[in-house]
């Protein structure tokens, strides 16, 4: 089981794409309105995690997947715990075995958690792993243009000889349609995540899930490339913090409670990274426009850090050395 708090760290390149678009706003890349920085949603990273870990590890089953009943899934587990084959609704007694079904089944339940209570009561699961907003660096220029689609898709018809008379009947320029392309010139943004170890031992989530977890977020945009996120990327490395505790060796009790527990707040180690822009560069449009500087000297007491340099690759402790992030 997990013995060891965790916080992962990660930047997340935008080049002439939509990171993260927002269907209440005609689907624009999602923006604070008050300083124009760029802003990425937990649940777009979560989605992008889940299909990244079911093709690196096809055995994985995920609760919250494209077009899967949910509901579904709670009674099939409900059912099991039961031990019969119809249940009425509210009926389920067997609250704590159902849940229990479900996070050993599923990846995404036992890592984000899940409220499963929308159908028979499942209860609802605290994910030991939570994932904040992204935000841009600097602030994004939002790009709205036309585009063409040289074709058409007119009427309704019962009969092909209907097509082809409506076909005769269109001038060229009708047969033409336009739409239109929400996307910023470029954005950096900063994934950060938080690992529990309290609540993965609740739930189930161990060492062999938190490695698989690594991996997706390094590849969460490898392969699951669409027009408006061609240009996403997670730049290497990727950071993880590891709680280890400060107590001396003669004191292994205290030390491991530490662990668990951590010894130092999130946002100190976020902090260690620090990005930015060079100084005779006016619109970044590369990561490479940034100067990047990992504060290793700032590490608080009773935390190792590891760099994941990249997919299929080892995560390396301490000793690390990369030409666009410096350590200092």
């Amino acid at each position: 089981m997990l013995k060891n708090r965790y916080e992962i760290m990660a930047l997340v390149q935008a080049v002439e794409c939509n990171p993260n678009g927002d269907p209440d706003m005609d689907n624009r890349p999602r923006i604070d309105l008050e300083t124009g920085y760029g802003i990425m949603t937990d649940v777009s990273f979560k989605s992008r995690i889940r299909r990244a870990i079911e093709m690196i590890d096809p055995s994985q089953e995920m609760l919250f997947r494209d077009g899967n009943s949910i509901n579904r899934a709670i009674a099939d587990a409900a059912l099991k715990a039961n031990g019969t084959d119809k249940l009425a609704k509210k009926s389920n007694t067997k609250v704590n075995e159902t849940t229990k079904i479900i996070t050993e089944k599923y990846f995404d339940a036992r890592t984000f958690g899940a409220v499963l209570s929308t159908g028979l009561n499942a209860g609802q699961v605290r994910g030991p792993v939570q994932v904040a907003m992204a935000t841009s660096v600097d602030p994004i220029d939002i790009q709205d243009i036309t585009i063409t689609r040289n074709s058409y898709t007119g009427g309704e018809f019962e009969t092909i000889a209907e097509y082809d008379r409506e076909d005769q009947n269109l001038t060229s320029d009708k047969k033409r349609t336009m739409g239109n392309k929400k996307f910023i010139p470029y954005g950096l943004y900063t994934f950060k995540a938080t690992v529990s170890a309290n609540l993965a031992n609740k739930t189930g989530f161990d060492e062999e899930d938190l490695k698989l977890l690594i991996e997706g977020i390094t590849q969460m945009y490898s392969n699951d490339i669409s027009s408006s996120k061609m240009g996403m990327s997670v730049l290497s490395p990727v950071i993880i913090f590891k709680h280890v505790g400060t107590q001396s060796a003669n004191n292994q009790e205290n030390n491991e409670r530490e662990a668990m527990l951590g010894c130092a707040p999130a946002y100190k180690l976020f902090e260690l990274l620090e990005l930015k822009k060079k100084s005779e560069v006016e619109f970044p449009r590369d990561y490479k426009d940034y100067n990047a500087v990992f504060h290793m000297s700032k590490l608080p007491n009773g935390i190792k850090v590891g760099f994941k340099p990249g997919p299929f690759q080892e995560t390396i402790w301490e000793n690390f050395n990369d030409e666009w992030l410096q350590i200092d």
